[in-house]
């Protein structure tokens, strides 16, 4: 399967959130859609960073229609805010990408006390598209795209210990926190499925990509070789962010990509090469997680899901 940038259709008219827009996938991601006519929102947690991002979109396309909103997923006070302006300022939603996300960082806790990485790569985006969801419903073939990673591959959900309290590793939190998009993009296609709903949920993961996501935790760490090793590393085996975010853009905007499916780079090892549907580990399909997980998501959020609540459980 070939696709490139070039092969993104039309978006005029089209109303699209890409949270993490300032930088790396987020960036590029955003940059393509601008170009093809989105609505664009630029939901990011620093504005200074997003403006920055939004003019250097400008700079190769001046005609984007963007605009840069504040959104700290690390706050669900915040998430909630956003949805509120967007359910007010926008009248559809056709796109919503839940790209942000931190990479093995040491161990830090959001405003309501949740494991960083559990809380800003899974809860902040199970929140934001629960309260986004009339808005998506109302939107024919609105599409929701989650950002997981082959770092799923080491992930369990410690549910005894989801927020690393009793023992905290960075790499094996981060892959639980991948594990979970995954839990959450697959039961959320199958409720709108079990709803005979055109809305289709989908998640990718970009390969080994150079992006500002590797330098993070060494830099919090103040680990000054790690982030040499980081630095190295992407400058010797890494694609380009631009070709990272190339499964963003086909779950988002392809015809052919499916409600349920997981794409990915289909190189050895899935590091780089063309998008293309890929199989997920057993665990991200596990009836018992996916519905473990959608409960606790909504008793931690406070977002039930309304819509979708009457939905049963897997076969």
């Amino acid at each position: 399967m070939s696709f490139r940038a070039e092969d993104v259709p039309s978006l005029t008219g089209k109303t699209v959130v890409v949270t993490g827009a300032n930088s790396g996938i987020g960036f590029e991601a955003a940059r393509v859609l601008a170009a093809r006519g989105a609505d664009l929102i630029l939901a990011c947690r620093s504005s200074e960073r997003g403006q920055g991002a939004a003019a250097r979109i400008r700079s190769t396309s001046p005609h984007a229609r963007l605009e840069v909103r504040p959104l700290d997923l690390a706050n669900l006070a915040a998430v909630r805010e956003f949805a509120r302006w967007l359910n007010d300022a926008r009248p559809a939603l056709h796109l919503l990408i839940n790209n942000a996300g931190l990479m093995a960082i040491p161990r830090q806790t959001t405003v309501e006390g949740f494991e960083m990485q559990l809380g800003v790569n899974h809860l902040a985006h199970f929140a934001l598209t629960g309260l986004l969801l009339p808005k998506l419903l109302a939107t024919p073939d609105a599409r929701v795209v989650n950002l997981s990673s082959q770092a799923h591959l080491i992930g369990r959900m410690r549910w005894d210990d989801l927020d690393g309290e009793r023992s905290y590793h960075k790499w094996t939190a981060y892959g639980q926190s991948k594990l979970a998009n995954l839990l959450f993009t697959f039961e959320l296609a199958r409720r709108l499925h079990a709803r005979n709903a055109t809305q289709r949920a989908l998640a990718c993961h970009p390969g080994y990509a150079d992006t500002n996501l590797q330098h993070v935790g060494p830099s919090m760490e103040g680990s000054r070789l790690n982030q040499w090793m980081m630095k190295i590393g992407n400058r010797l085996m890494a694609q380009s962010a631009a070709d990272g975010a190339l499964p963003t853009l086909y779950a988002a905007t392809a015809p052919a990509a499916q409600s349920g499916e997981y794409y990915g780079p289909s190189g050895l090892f899935g590091r780089a090469g063309p998008p293309a549907p890929l199989r997920a580990m057993a665990a991200a399909y596990d009836p018992a997680s996916v519905q473990r997980l959608w409960q606790v998501s909504i008793e931690r959020t406070g977002v039930g899901f309304e819509q979708l609540a009457l939905i049963g459980t897997p076969g």
